[in-house]
């Protein structure tokens, strides 16, 4: 049990109970409890470095998209300053969560404007001082300041030896306390060390989160943790949470949960790497279906019991990804198979406003077998939303992704949807309109298809 968490609510009671929309944006989407919360690290937890395919995060994706993003919570908890995490959002397939937690938990954000929780900044305001943690650290020589990106209001970072790290962090501790500091120091990563507020913390700060939505009567039905460093230990110490510590977590990680938590049975360490291990763990905790689109070879023959508009737009652009992969068989099988699940009427609005049938981009997109073997084609959505706009009819809006060796580009996309119970999989595809997000229209208009 984290012993700061009823210290931290009885102190701010007033902070966490009288927050408005404007302190907890974009949360509104969720009419009851979340489903599921997934509260991930990233680096080496959500996003495997040493996976040039991006093949883990890929599979989270898909099945975040087609079936958990519309009544569950993604939080990212990062040790990334807002600079470094805009970077990796740049470099990785990531999606867009509805929470980020970054600085090693002295900063929360809301949505894809990641509006700052003004409330959380006045709590980490107490016995801190920035100029004083500066003053005592500079007396160390064995503490390295890290690039100016990384330090953050209620964050000062280092680097430092592994040999030295725990003589200077238990010297540095004393130094800050008699001068009235109550600090918080984590060592991570082997290197890493950052100085923060006594009441800072990936931990603190989702214990924060989790008062916030208690208060709205909105509390997640049930949240799992994801991490391999140091720095997650805090997140595994929340009460009633599911955990899992990835099958690459590092030793530091390892210990404290034999020391801590070994006998804990809501805490697993999974046999596989970084988001796989996540997918692994929803399974293990029975949280919800954990077979991500991405490993389904054949769609259709795998049609929900219920139906699904994320998971039919997902499930969809996955077969464009394989064709254009060749990684299915080169028939007229996929061709007849998209033909029957799109209005022969229907159509779709090109991103340069051009207009053609749905069943004549099918034609176009059937020459295109393999045109991106070996380029490092990838293709996935984001922020998928959908809405029944009648008794029969769905729209469903999503940001589409794709990736290759050349760059990448999206495109707004919104899809119609018709229930058709003697379709195939149950509707039929009316329209297609897509538009570019500023700053990735293809370098190649003319060989956009979908």
């Amino acid at each position: 049990m984290l012993q700061f968490l009823p210290n931290l609510l009885r102190f701010h009671r007033s902070v966490i109970t009288k927050f408005s929309k404007k302190n907890f944006p974009g949360m509104d989407k969720l009419k009851a409890s979340a489903r599921l919360m997934v509260v991930s690290d990233l680096d080496h937890t959500m996003v495997d470095h040493h996976d040039p395919e991006n093949l883990s995060l890929l599979r989270f994706n898909a099945l975040w998209e087609s079936l958990y993003c519309e009544d569950s919570l993604l939080v990212f908890s990062t040790g990334r300053s807002p600079t470094l995490y805009r970077e990796l959002r740049k470099e990785k397939p990531m999606l867009t969560p509805d929470i980020t937690i970054m600085s090693v938990g002295t900063e929360i954000t809301y949505g894809e404007s990641m509006v700052p929780d003004d409330g959380w900044e006045r709590v980490l305001d107490r016995k801190w001082d920035r100029n004083v943690v500066l003053e005592e650290t500079s007396k160390f020589p064995q503490l390295s300041l890290q690039a100016e990106t990384e330090q953050r209001p209620h964050k000062i970072s280092f680097y430092v030896d592994k040999g030295v790290a725990q003589e200077v962090t238990k010297s540095l501790s004393e130094c800050l306390q008699k001068r009235g500091l109550d600090v918080k120091i984590i060592y991570s990563g082997g290197m890493d060390l950052d100085i923060l507020p006594q009441g800072a913390g990936k931990g603190q700060a989702l214990a924060y989160l989790l008062s916030k939505f208690k208060a709205e009567g909105k509390t997640p039905l049930n949240t799992l943790v994801c991490g391999d460093s140091g720095n997650d230990a805090e997140l595994f110490s929340i009460p009633e949470v599911y955990g899992v510590m990835v099958s690459n977590a590092q030793e530091e990680l390892l210990q404290w949960h034999a020391e801590n938590a070994k006998d804990n049975s809501k805490i697993i360490h999974a046999t596989e790497r970084c988001a796989a291990g996540i997918i692994q763990a929803i399974g293990h905790f029975k949280l919800g279906p954990n077979v991500s689109p991405r490993d389904i070879t054949d769609f259709s023959c795998s049609k929900l019991d219920n139906f699904s508009p994320g998971y039919e737009v997902v499930t969809f652009f996955l077969l464009y990804e394989r064709w254009r992969r060749a990684e299915v068989e080169k028939s007229d099988l996929p061709i007849k198979y998209l033909k029957s699940i799109s209005c022969p009427t229907g159509v779709a609005v090109h991103p340069s406003g051009a207009e053609r049938s749905l069943h004549e981009c099918i034609d176009l997109f059937g020459p295109c077998y393999g045109d991106k073997k070996g380029k490092g084609f990838r293709v996935w959505v984001d922020r998928v939303s959908a809405s029944q706009i009648g008794s029969d009819d769905w729209l469903v809006k999503f940001d589409k992704w794709e990736m290759s060796d050349e760059g990448r580009q999206c495109c707004l996309t919104a899809v119609k949807l018709k229930l058709e119970p003697e379709a195939p999989r149950g509707f039929t595809m009316v329209h297609v309109h897509q538009t570019w997000l500023e700053g990735y229209e293809a370098r190649d208009p003319s060989a956009w298809i979908f």
